[in-house]
């Protein structure tokens, strides 16, 4: 599934670093523990996410991950941004909760990452 089609799946807005439009999401990972986020190989995953902070894009980029979701209608500031950028990492921002988000993505086809 593409960045796009998430992002219009769970009414979220796309900012961050560019869409590649190439990129084939497989797999997601919802946590706010980031600790549990470095325990995995993110591969084609999407972590979503409520924490809404420069440590969340650290993690990501450390995890390899190109697309973080983020819920419960946060809103990244612009350092959060610039890391996003930076990281080649793209950031969904969306109003409806982790749970919300996870039950849409699973009944489109998205598998859990375990």
């Amino acid at each position: 599934m593409t960045i796009r089609e998430i992002a219009s799946l769970v009414d979220g807005e796309i900012v961050g670093a560019p869409v590649d439009e190439s990129y084939d999401v497989k797999k997601a990972f919802a946590s706010d523990l980031m600790s549990d986020v470095l325990r995995f190989h993110m591969d084609d995953t999407v972590l979503i996410t409520g924490l809404c902070n420069n440590q969340t894009m650290r993690t990501s980029d450390m995890a390899d991950l190109r697309v973080v979701l983020i819920g419960r209608d946060k809103q990244p500031d612009e350092d959060m941004l610039e890391l996003a950028e930076d990281s080649d990492i793209t950031i969904i921002k969306c109003k409806y909760s982790i749970f919300k988000i996870s039950g849409i993505l699973y009944a489109a086809g998205i598998q859990p990452l375990y």
